[in-house]
C-alpha cells in the first residue's frame, strides 16, 4: 500500500514538472497578416485584405519574382488584383439588387436570380474605369503585391454604369423588377443601396 502512495506521488510531481515546463516555455508570436508567397514573413494588414482610408472597393493582387522584370510584374498583379475586383463588385451589387428587392416587395426569386446573372455579366464585360494601383510593396521572396481600388465616387459610377447597362441589355427583366420607374431612377436607386 505504502509502494502505491509513494508511485501516486512521484507520478504527480513528474507531471507537474512537465507541466511547468510547457507553461514557461515562450510561444512565438504569429502574425495576424503574412505574404501569400511562402515566407510566413508578416506582411502589413492592406495585404490580407483590410480596408484602407479613401479606398470604397480594393482588391490585392500577387505577382512572383519575373525575369521580364518589376514593369511586367506590377502588370501582372494589377491584373490579377483587377479580376478579384469584379469578382468583389459583381457580388456587392447583387447584393444591392437583392436589397432593393427586399425592400420594395418587386419581382419573385427566379427574376432576382436572372437579374443578378445578367448583372455579373455585365461586371465581367465591363472595364473598371477608374480603378488604380493605391498601394504596391515587394514581397521576401522578390514578387510583388499591389492593392487596387476605387474611391468612393468612382465605386458608384461603376456601379450605376454597370446597372444601366444590364438593364438596357435585358429590358423585359429589368421592366419585370420594377415596371413603373425607368432604368436610369431603378438603376440609381439601386446603387444607392451601397451608402444605407
Amino acid at each position: 500500500m505504502m509502494f502505491k502512495v509513494a508511485s501516486v506521488v512521484v507520478a504527480s510531481l513528474v507531471l507537474a514538472a512537465c507541466s511547468k515546463d510547457v507553461i514557461n516555455t515562450p510561444v512565438a508570436a504569429i502574425p495576424d497578416c503574412v505574404f501569400a508567397d511562402g515566407s510566413n514573413q508578416a506582411a502589413p494588414a492592406w495585404v490580407c485584405g483590410a480596408p484602407v482610408e479613401g479606398v470604397e472597393l480594393s482588391a490585392v493582387g500577387y505577382s512572383e519574382k519575373s525575369a521580364a522584370g518589376p514593369n511586367y510584374m506590377k502588370q501582372m498583379a494589377a491584373t490579377a488584383a483587377r479580376v478579384e475586383l469584379a469578382q468583389v463588385l459583381s457580388v456587392d451589387l447583387q447584393n444591392m439588387v437583392k436589397q432593393y428587392v427586399e425592400t420594395t416587395g418587386a419581382g419573385d426569386a427566379e427574376t432576382v436570380d436572372r437579374v443578378n446573372s445578367v448583372v455579373s455579366k455585365q461586371v465581367t464585360e465591363q472595364k473598371l474605369i477608374g480603378s488604380k494601383v493605391v498601394r504596391q510593396m515587394p514581397t521576401p521572396s522578390g514578387g510583388l503585391v499591389v492593392l487596387v481600388g476605387l474611391d468612393p465616387a468612382q465605386a458608384e459610377g461603376v456601379a450605376e454604369s454597370i446597372l444601366r447597362t444590364s438593364m438596357r441589355n435585358e429590358a423585359a427583366l429589368f421592366q419585370k423588377l420594377e415596371s413603373e420607374k425607368s432604368f436610369d431612377e431603378l438603376a440609381a436607386e439601386i446603387a444607392k443601396r451601397r451608402a444605407q
